[in-house]
């Protein structure tokens, strides 16, 4: 399952430690019990244990493991509507094979953002037992919604429950199966007639009870919220995760730069390229995609990720990758979009995806960068990808090391 990289120093590496937007050239890394005890210029290297494996990297790129922030590892790479509808046996088989394919594709942790049957409690475990290949997971259970929200449609993804009582026992449910995070619906989407963005399924003293009741239980709030609306309800009720905030007006992006140390915001914009570009292989109309909004909702994106990284606040990746549109073992195109869509250079979409990835994950600061202390999860690459952002997305030329052990591909 692994090959164990003990005191092992890479020398001649292009490094990307994350901590800034710079590569130092002709660099070297040394890790030891799963940690990185030096990281930097080459001739700066402390001296090593005389049993120190030496491993020549001939310039290649090195970087820290990337952090999936929008996970879906029960998702089957089936039609987007027909999420959930998987058996709960195949669903299982499934997220196995997807753990092993994402850290492969180079995601050395994930935050789960919604899992059909509360899979992901299950395979976070056996990941950190050792039983299966997979990255680092904080694990939510089903996604919970209220009654007409965009997940109240049956199958193995939904918890529905209404009234703030009603929604603190939920919270306390999912605690009783162990999730770490708790992943809510605020509002819709624009492909359902009964709950599209903006239309709000929660009242605030709903979403503030879901909030209160799972920090006092030490858990995480992940909400998928579309609309200024959704976006300014969660950041008042004090979630951790924001995902998509699409559609931002000014008051919702103040909100945010005020609380920007307390939360992340992931765009998620795979779902509506992906959608708009291959609508017709799920037997929708361009046209009728443009109708639907999929066009305007791009360009708000855009817009409000401006807004944001003006604010400073923390954007990572992660797109709701394990749809037969965006399927799994290819988050790395979330980059991509990072950079071709959003004006970000390649290292701004790179530290998105390791140092705040990893903040993200373990707020300690031990993840997510390469630096003295820092877990030793990092990609060797065979390309450079602060000039072709997309080599991270051709898994051939990705050497991954997790936790110091390296992964068999």
């Amino acid at each position: 399952m692994f090959m164990p990289v003990q005191n092992q120093v890479f020398s001649n590496a292009r490094l990307f430690t994350a901590t800034d937007e710079s590569v130092i050239e002709a660099a070297a890394i040394w890790i030891a019990d799963g940690r990185i005890l030096f990281a930097g210029p080459g001739d700066q290297l402390p001296p090593t244990p005389t049993d120190t494996e030496v491993s020549d990297l001939d310039g290649r790129f090195v970087m820290p493991g990337m952090t999936e922030t929008h996970a879906h590892l029960s998702f089957a790479d089936a039609s987007p509507f027909a999420i959930g509808q998987t058996p709960v046996e195949q669903a299982t088989i499934t997220a196995v094979n997807n753990a092993r394919l994402m850290l492969q594709s180079g995601f050395t942790s994930a935050v789960s953002f919604g899992s059909t049957y509360c899979i992901d409690v299950a395979l976070r475990d056996a990941i950190n037992q050792g039983q299966i290949v997979g990255p680092r997971l904080l694990a939510a259970g089903r996604d919970l919604g209220a009654t007409a929200s965009n997940i109240d449609s049956g199958g193995g993804l939904s918890q529905i429950a209404d009234g703030p009582w009603e929604l603190r026992k939920a919270v306390r449910e999912q605690r009783k199966l162990r999730v770490d995070v708790v992943k809510i619906f605020i509002d819709g989407e624009a492909i359902n007639p009964i709950n599209p963005p903006g239309e709000l399924c929660f009242t605030n003293q709903e979403v503030e009870a879901i909030v209160d009741e799972a920090h006092r239980r030490r858990l995480k709030v992940a909400c998928h919220a579309r609309s200024a609306a959704a976006v300014k309800q969660a950041v008042r009720a004090g979630v951790d995760y924001v995902g998509h905030a699409n559609y931002l007006d000014d008051e919702a992006v103040e909100l945010l730069a005020a609380h920007k140390d307390e939360l992340f915001v992931g765009p998620a914009i795979a779902w509506e390229v992906q959608y708009l570009a291959q609508c017709e292989s799920l037997g929708v109309s361009r046209q009728v995609v443009r109708q639907q909004g999929y066009e305007r909702e791009i360009e708000a994106t855009v817009e409000s990720v401006r807004k944001l990284r003006a604010a400073q606040v923390r954007l990572v990746v992660g797109g709701d990758y394990g749809i037969s549109i965006a399927p799994h073992g290819t988050y790395a195109k979330d980059l991509q979009y990072f950079v071709e869509l959003f004006g970000m250079t390649a290292a701004q979409a790179l530290i998105c995806a390791t140092r705040n990835g990893g903040l993200a994950v373990d707020q300690s600061g031990r993840s997510g960068t390469l630096e003295t202390g820092s877990v030793a999860d990092l990609v060797i690459v065979s390309g450079d990808p602060i000039e072709d952002i997309k080599v991270l997305q051709d898994h051939s030329k990705l050497r991954v090391i997790k936790g110091g052990q390296e992964i068999n591909a």
